[in-house]
């Protein structure tokens, strides 16, 4: 049990005293290149999901 109080002793002083927190203005910019990133990926996986299902479709039509 001591060796469980003396963790979260230690990791309660790590976060608040030796973690470098990022100011908001960096959080903010993360933040929008994750959202582009993600919807710049939902577009082109999209996009392959609909080219791949036509392209199926007209196989199976002309069999």
């Amino acid at each position: 049990m001591n060796s469980l109080v003396q963790f979260v002793k230690d990791s309660w002083h790590e976060v608040t005293n030796e973690v470098h927190w990022p100011k908001m203005s960096e959080l903010q910019a993360s933040a929008t290149l994750v959202l582009i990133a993600s919807i710049i990926f939902a577009l082109v996986v999209g996009s392959i999901d609909f080219l791949i299902d036509n392209a199926l479709r007209l196989l199976y039509q002309s069999i």
